[in-house]
């Protein structure tokens, strides 16, 4: 049985293939927010067998019951839909990160990504780091050679980094090992925020924008940013151990630099025991403090 389910799109003009998965490196919802925003309303034009990549107990189907009556089920899904942006040809593949036959899965896209005669792909993340929500955030970058990154953003970090793998990292260095340029934009969201960091979505959807010479309508967007922001500066004002280490990481921040590690590790262990744990401060949803 093929693992993706294929329909003919029709032309294509050196497409770019946009990626994102929820789950491992999915911090605030931001890269899967980018994609849905990108994607917009296009049409699907490939979906991957669910049975086959899903742990349905890990990742279960949401069921809807009407007055005591089971109605209907939505099962988590990985597709790909084709935009139209400007005129540029944008194939976003996502949804739910896989489970199961990463290798399969990465030997299936490459086959689909030259089909469709794909020519870039981006990947696109985000991952919790010590930075204050009052500053821009910041975009880590890889690329598959030199000088592909575009928006200003940089490689890094600098030296050998080992972390636990991605399945969207399995399917940029196979997509990359196939010959096609990759890049990857990673947004950093500020660790001690929970819930959906819509300023994160914002910027990676600007950096892909300008990545591909293209400009993107955000303001319902901005604005869920600038009003999480307002709950977030209410939230911290009120806590003095909270303020003091937001203005901590404001200062790293203004100078460009990062805590090592340990140290770093170090800080957050005594952030969390100050403050006694998690708890929900003044402001509503997504602006929980952990």
């Amino acid at each position: 049985m093929p693992l993706i389910r294929f329909h003919d799109p029709g032309d294509l003009v050196a497409p770019t293939m946009v990626a994102a998965f929820d789950g491992w490196i999915d911090a605030g919802s931001a890269s899967t927010v980018a994609a849905l925003r990108l994607a917009g309303a296009g049409e699907a034009i490939a979906s991957f067998d669910g049975d086959v990549l899903f742990d349905y107990r890990a990742r279960r189907p949401t069921l809807e019951i009407i007055d005591g009556r089971l109605s209907e089920l939505t099962w988590p899904e990985l597709v790909v839909r084709r935009a139209q942006i400007e005129d540029r040809d944008v194939l976003i593949l996502s949804g739910a990160e896989p489970d199961y036959r990463w290798k399969e899965l990465s030997e299936a896209v490459v086959e689909l990504v030259r089909r469709l005669d794909v020519a870039e792909w981006i990947s696109l993340g985000a991952i919790p780091a010590a930075v204050p929500h009052t500053r821009p955030v910041p975009i880590l970058g890889t690329e598959s050679s030199p000088g592909l990154l575009r928006a200003e953003v940089r490689p890094g970090p600098d030296g050998l980094l080992r972390v636990p793998a991605a399945s969207l990292s399995v399917l940029e260095l196979a997509v990359s090992q196939a010959g096609i340029p990759t890049v990857g934009y990673f947004a950093q969201v500020p660790h001690y925020v929970s819930g959906a960091y819509p300023a994160a979505a914002v910027a990676l959807t600007q950096t892909v924008g300008r990545h591909l010479g293209v400009e993107l309508d955000l303001a319902e967007l901005i604005d869920e940013a600038r009003q999480l922001r307002d709950r977030l500066d209410t939230a911290t004002a009120l806590d003095e151990t909270t303020r003091s280490y937001v203005e901590r990481l404001e200062s790293m921040a203004d100078e460009e630099r990062l805590p090592a590690g340990d140290d770093l590790i170090a800080d957050i262990e005594r952030f969390l025991r100050d403050r006694g744990g998690p708890r929900e401060p003044p402001g509503g949803q997504g602006t929980r403090l952990n």
